[in-house]
């Protein structure tokens, strides 16, 4: 019997991100990952953020903790200013 593979992981980042509080996001993040169980994508909502340098590293906090569990983050609904920061900060690569 063959099984399916469980539904993507979607984390939401939204406004009021405080650089302080980035270390217990990604704890929060690693916590949810290690319950999961297995390697596939995250998808991480956008939507809400800001386009600013907290983001900007918020985005690059959360990437690395995703990647050291063995998961691909997928970037998703981000504004075209978060793209655009993006961009400007050469994380387009790495940044799906």
């Amino acid at each position: 019997m063959a099984t399916t593979p469980p539904a993507p992981l979607v984390l939401t980042l939204g406004g009021g991100l405080d650089p302080e509080t980035l270390p217990e996001l990604c704890e929060g993040a690693r916590r949810a990952l290690l319950g999961r169980g297995g390697a596939g994508a995250v998808l991480l909502d956008a939507g809400r953020a800001p386009a600013d340098a907290v983001t900007l590293d918020a985005l690059a906090r959360l990437r690395l903790t995703a990647l050291r569990l063995g998961y691909r983050l997928r970037l998703v609904h981000a504004s075209d200013e978060l793209r655009a920061l993006i961009a400007f900060a050469g994380l387009a690569d790495v940044l799906e």
